[in-house]
Parts: C-alpha cells; structure tokens; sequence
C-alpha cells in the first residue's frame, strides 16, 4: 500500500509578511525605554507607507531611481 500524503491546507492560508526594519537594530537604537512587541509591526508599516509615498513620487517626476528627496 502506497502512503499517502496529508495536504496542509489551513497552514497556507496566510502567509506572515516579512518585516522590513530589523528587530534588533530597532531595539539597539532605542536608549532609554523598552520596546514593545506591537511597536516593530507599527514601525514596519510605518516605513512601508514611507517607501510607497516616496515611489510616487519618484515615479511622479519621471524618474526610476528613490532619493532622498522624495522622503
């Protein structure tokens, strides 16, 4: 008898994002308090929307390369 394979259907069904920022980098920066487990998905998107906001506006000037300007 062939064995046959158990399909993981519920594990796939969402994918968790990657972060951007470093966690530890995040926590090394900081100097004085704690750093709280939600503030590293806040930051991330936080700088998403930076990225997103600065592509724009790259694009919005006829250019394919993001400078510092466009933050």
């Amino acid at each position: 008898m062939a064995a046959k394979k158990k399909k993981k259907k519920a594990a796939r069904k969402s994918k968790p994002v990657e972060l951007i920022i470093s966690k530890a980098r995040t926590k090394g920066a900081v100097k004085k308090c704690n750093v709280g487990s939600e503030f590293y998905g806040a930051l991330d998107a936080a700088v998403r929307d930076l990225i997103k906001d600065a592509e724009a506006r790259a694009v919005g000037n006829k250019r394919k390369t993001l400078k510092a300007v466009d933050l």
